[in-house]
């Protein structure tokens, strides 16, 4: 799912213009005041939902934070639209000179935004992916029903590897735009020539991770769950020896390049 932040007055607007232009699904999130993210629902409810015959619905609650909510929108959404977030690790763009985290684009007013060019401009950046939107796509393969196995891997940033360890507060990523993609890419085909394996799908993130985030995902596609194991410790495997992605990380006591070391 590729997400775009917009912040400044109109931004609202923008996102109603850009969602038009997009192709496929899009969510939009508005940042609401403090007074209105209480659902309206009886004593001891977390959460409040309205559905339409149609299937249109509204939500509110208390439990979630932008990251899950993201999250839990990955795996249905092309495309987010975020109003209002400027702390938001996302790509922005700025109305009438609003400051926000990741301003990537500028526009005096929702109307004078070339929305256009927004549009190419969200499909440029890496996608927001989860274990979830992953599995979704492999389920939603044409070679999905010779498949009685779904296996997955998730890689996580560790804390510590022992007691004495200085905590890891964070570790950021860095690749070659373009080319950690294509080899991903060939170590997916070679494993799809496999006997039972239908599908390899893989994603690493990159910029800043922090301790407890995941970081990367391999999600096999097989007939079987032997050949599914199999793939899926040969795909990370693959992945962390031939992918070139730089890692620095960060603990209470210092940070480095790991390749460095």
């Amino acid at each position: 799912m590729h997400v775009l932040g917009i912040v400044g007055a109109g931004a609202t607007t923008l996102c109603d213009r850009l969602a038009a232009q997009l192709d496929g699904r899009v969510a939009t999130v508005e940042s609401l005041p403090e007074s209105a993210t209480e659902p309206e629902s009886t004593d001891g409810v977390a959460a409040a939902y309205g559905l339409s015959p149609d299937g249109n619905w509204v939500g509110a609650g208390d439990d979630r934070d932008l990251d899950g909510l993201l999250d839990d929108l990955s795996a249905e959404y092309d495309y987010a639209l975020l109003s209002g977030f400027p702390d938001a690790r996302v790509p922005t763009v700025a109305l009438a000179g609003a400051d926000a985290a990741n301003v990537v684009a500028e526009a005096e007013t929702a109307d004078a935004a070339d929305v256009a060019s927004l549009a190419a401009e969200i499909d440029s950046h890496e996608p927001h992916v989860t274990l979830e939107t992953l599995v979704e796509r492999a389920k939603a393969d044409p070679l999905e029903v010779y498949a009685g196995a779904i296996a997955t891997f998730t890689g996580r940033v560790r804390a510590k590897e022992s007691e004495d360890d200085d905590p890891t507060l964070s570790l950021e990523f860095e690749k070659y735009d373009g080319v950690a993609e294509s080899k991903m890419d060939a170590i997916s085909t070679e494993l799809e020539a496999r006997d039972g394996v239908l599908r390899v799908l893989m994603h690493h993130r990159v910029g800043v991770v922090e301790d407890g985030a995941d970081i990367v995902f391999v999600v096999v596609l097989a007939g079987h769950r032997r050949e599914a194991f199999r793939t899926v410790e040969d795909g990370i495997d693959r992945l962390k020896d031939e992918v070139p992605i730089f890692k620095k990380e960060t603990t209470t006591d210092e940070e480095f390049w790991v390749h460095d070391r």
